[in-house]
């Protein structure tokens, strides 16, 4: 089956049953809070507060869906220099970024 076919059906598992887009491992998750700091933070400063790219603290993504915010980091932005993730980051793994970013960093338990 095509990505673009399953990803509606994943992305309606994931949202009604939030639980589960957490419930990866723990070492995986410090592997992409990782890349979210050092390779996302490239572009979008250390702090996540903007630089190349906007700020991606819970304030400027409030505005944001979900939905758009997979997107973006699944697909990338033409013509701009963010690039697609969808060949190194797993569906479940965009969901899991998304979900932190938008309760921030700071509010991890």
């Amino acid at each position: 089956m095509e990505k673009s076919i399953i990803f509606p059906i994943v992305f309606a598992f994931f949202i009604m049953n939030p639980v589960y887009a957490e419930d990866i491992p723990v070492v995986r998750q410090s592997e992409l809070k990782h890349l979210l700091l050092h390779d996302c933070g490239s572009c979008h400063g250390m702090t996540l507060k903007g630089g190349l790219g906007p700020a991606l603290t819970p304030s400027a993504l409030s505005g944001k869906s979900v939905k758009y915010l997979f997107q973006v980091i699944n697909d990338g932005r033409p013509n701009t220099p963010m690039p697609p993730w969808k060949n190194i980051l797993s569906d479940t793994d965009i969901i899991w970024l998304v979900n932190l970013l938008k309760k921030g960093l700071n509010d991890e338990k």
